[in-house]
């Protein structure tokens, strides 16, 4: 168990390996109940909430989802977080938003510093209520038995409310794995009892050992790690969320602007190691012996049996291929840049 936000997490039940395999291979689950889960509702909540995200938020409409991220005036990132439209609810636009445990407070102040004034009410969904992620190749068959409903008209960002052993349960099928599956928001009592049936089913619990694993072997992006609020989405090789062609304002507009028409100085690429030596966040990568980045995140890919790594490099030295080194306690250890994500399932 480890400090982690304000709350006590466990880094592994029985081996981060197995726990990795299990989602891979069959059903894992995780207490994801640190993250924030805000409700946001209002008149026109969608359009206003647009004014600080680059993403266009009307390619979705109710039952969907779309991952974004929240920026500063410079572009940099705030926080990345999953917004899900809910519809109208007694006459009313509702948005659900998943954000970080770490961000949680300052997402809050900078969602109500620009959307109170507009008529938007921003709550805390969660309440004391548990967050559980079910992921894998068998979530779905789980999670219908659970529920009994059929689940495979479900599309991936989707989401409904389920019934599970006569609690309301949110069901969204997203996931920070790589692998199909849910996140789930339920009562403490009903998330405590669900947990609890699916450790005796066999599920295989997971901690933010294989939680990171998985997440980089799919290049999924950490928070505080691989961008934060001085890189841009560009920076942070996130570019399918910038939609500049909406004739749309919103925050940090301008400077993606400028990065669109003159590049970035910096790119986030993925990198494969030729040993098996392990690069860690914040090694130095070098290119002919002179430091040019850093190593953002890096682990042993457990799917793919080889160290990888996220890391910000000079944009001329991100063509895949390009051959670079990491400084690992003194040695350079080869490394190239290769084709993201790393792993992906079939």
């Amino acid at each position: 168990m480890v400090p982690f936000a304000g709350w006590e997490m466990a880094v592994q039940f029985g081996g981060v390996i197995a726990e990795h395999k299990a989602v891979r291979q069959g059903c894992g689950m995780f207490d994801i109940s640190h993250m924030g889960f805000l409700k946001l509702e209002g008149p026109g909540a969608k359009d206003k909430l647009q004014g600080l995200v680059p993403s266009d938020l009307q390619r979705i409409g109710p039952g969907e989802a779309a991952y974004t991220v929240l920026l500063n005036e410079a572009g940099g990132i705030i926080d990345d977080l999953i917004i899900y439209d809910n519809g109208v609810v007694a006459g009313v636009d509702q948005l659900y938003a998943v954000i970080n445990a770490a961000c949680a407070d300052a997402d809050t102040a900078w969602l109500e510093q620009h959307l109170l004034a507009a008529g938007i009410e921003i709550s805390n969904h969660k309440a004391g209520g548990i967050l559980l992620a079910l992921q894998g190749p068998e979530a779905a068959e789980r999670l219908e038995q659970l529920s009994g409903e059929d689940l495979s008209g479900l599309p991936r960002f989707g989401h409904r409310q389920l019934q599970i052993n006569g609690s309301a349960v949110f069901a969204g099928r997203t996931g920070y794995t790589g692998e199909d599956g849910f996140e789930l928001l339920l009562s403490a009592p009903a998330g405590q009892a669900l947990w609890q049936q699916l450790l005796e089913a066999g599920v295989t619990p997971c901690g933010l050992g294989a939680r990171d694993s998985l997440r980089l072997e799919a290049a999924m992006h950490l928070y505080g790690s691989d961008m934060n609020s001085t890189t841009s989405p560009l920076e942070a090789s996130l570019g399918w969320l910038v939609h500049l062609e909406m004739p749309i304002d919103f925050i940090g507009r301008e400077v993606l602007e400028q990065q669109t028409n003159q590049g970035v100085s910096q790119r986030l690429v993925g990198l494969q190691l030729q040993g098996r030596a392990i690069a860690r966040h914040g090694y130095p990568v070098l290119h002919n012996s002179e430091v040019v980045g850093e190593i953002t995140s890096g682990s042993w890919a457990p799917s793919l049996e080889l160290p990888i790594a996220l890391a910000y490099v000079p944009t001329a030295l991100a063509k895949l291929g390009t051959e670079l080194s990491v400084d690992i306690r003194g040695r350079q250890e080869p490394a190239q840049v290769v084709k993201r994500p790393f792993y992906r399932r079939s």
